[in-house]
């Protein structure tokens, strides 16, 4: 007779979910490391378009398979149904995350493996698992894979005790800090003056991204023979430093958004209506300069792609190849280091006139709009003012993820459809 199993009393541990920031760090990197470095991003490149085109062909084969049209038959109310149906096909096919952190183990071969370790392959891999989903969701038309030319400019790790990991050395040694990849120990310029830094590196460390940034020539300060920066990422376990003076007024503010307009009315104080982010357009306007002189160069330089009228010859389905002077190619790299400057301002007065939103009041009002839509019509304007991304930042500030108290207020958005005489509530947030 045999003797019955005691019952198991070992549980999986769930991962607990805790909040998160960032610290980024720019690296002092000589030219050997650096030719060092773009050797492993040039494995990461290769290995991530493996893993994508492999993850591509297994899409295309689940949406092939007769049981995928059966699946996308079953009625939307029926979401259980639906759920297990195409779960069953992912794990057929090999379409899940698990499935492809098993598959680049065979695609980390040769010379690849020197340069990739496991857990950066497993990443790679994670990351292309998330670009293949959106097209499977619908989110995305199709992935992008990285050309030599347009090269990879990022990878991370997933924990920082092995492989791509930042070391912080105690005060007794000096206080400096190391990103040690492969063989390569890439010193950190730390500001201890600077209380961001200070608050962020108190925190544990969770994982380090390493970040290739192009600067503006190859002349620019910290920057390689190839005209690059690099920097790191921290992902630390915590809150962000926030600066004292920062209060939430009381009572409730409308706000009304439009493309280039910013309309404030609070219950408590003068409503106010302004021109948003007034600040980025003599930026704006040099980008705008930029491009013309890029496109008098492209046009001198490649005359046969032109017509009579200055238009630009259809081949068909055939790609035209274009002709790119240094002077083209100089002109380029200003172009988009303006580029980022303007990114980091728009940022930038994004933050501050979110905490002047909060500081008027603590529950905001607004209408619930596309943000999409307006790109079709006032593209210009949406594309240099962001004013969606203003929206998610404010949805964020006012209640913050995993519940951590970042200001604590309500963010109501209504919609336009009116029910008798009052607008209905579509969503509502609410923190503390």
């Amino acid at each position: 007779m045999m003797k019955p199993q005691a019952a198991s009393t070992h549980t999986q541990a769930t991962t607990v979910r805790t909040p998160t920031f960032l610290l980024e760090l720019p690296l002092v990197v000589n030219q050997g490391q650096s030719k060092r470095v773009r050797a492993h991003l040039e494995a990461a490149r290769q290995l991530s378009n493996a893993i994508l085109s492999l993850g591509q062909r297994r899409l295309r084969c689940m949406r092939a398979d007769p049981a995928w049209q059966e699946a996308r038959a079953l009625p939307r109310a029926h979401k259980a149904e639906r759920a297990v149906a195409f779960s069953a096909l992912r794990k057929a096919h090999g379409f899940t995350e698990a499935a492809l952190h098993q598959a680049v183990k065979g695609l980390r071969v040769g010379w690849i493996a020197e340069h990739i370790e496991a857990v950066l392959a497993q990443t790679l891999a994670t990351r292309a698992y998330r670009a293949l989903n959106r097209v499977c969701l619908g989110h995305a038309r199709r992935v992008r894979f990285k050309s030599r030319g347009r090269g990879f400019s990022s990878i991370e790790n997933k924990r920082n005790d092995t492989g791509l990991r930042f070391v912080l050395q105690p005060p007794e040694k000096g206080n400096a800090g190391f990103l040690l990849w492969n063989g390569n120990r890439l010193p950190a310029l730390i500001d201890w003056q600077d209380e961001v830094v200070c608050h962020g590196l108190r925190h544990r460390i969770k994982y380090a991204r390493l970040l290739q940034r192009p600067a503006s020539s190859k002349r620019a300060a910290g920057a390689d023979a190839e005209g690059d920066r690099y920097c790191v990422q921290l992902v630390l376990e915590g809150t962000p430093h926030r600066k004292p003076k920062h209060t939430v007024g009381q009572g409730a503010v409308g706000a009304d958004l439009g493309p280039s307009t910013l309309a404030l009315v609070p219950q408590e104080g003068e409503a106010s209506l302004q021109v948003f982010c007034a600040e980025l357009a003599p930026d704006e306007r040099a980008i705008r300069r930029l491009q013309r002189q890029m496109d008098r160069q492209r046009r001198a330089g490649n005359p046969e792609h032109y017509d009579a009228k200055g238009r630009i010859r259809r081949q068909g389905t055939k790609k035209l190849r274009w002709k790119q002077s240094k002077r083209y190619q100089a002109i380029r790299r200003r172009k988009a280091t303006k580029e980022r400057k303007l990114a980091a301002h728009r940022k930038s007065l994004h933050g501050r006139k979110v905490h002047e939103v909060m500081a008027l009041g603590s529950t905001i009002i607004l209408e619930k709009i596309s943000y999409k839509a307006w790109q079709k019509q006032f593209g210009t304007s949406v594309g240099l003012r962001a004013p969606g991304m203003f929206v998610a930042l404010l949805k964020r500030t006012a209640v913050p993820p995993l519940g951590v108290a970042s200001t604590g207020g309500i963010l109501v958005a209504r919609s336009h459809t009116h029910h008798g005489s009052e607008p209905m509530v579509s969503w509502l947030w609410q923190e503390g």
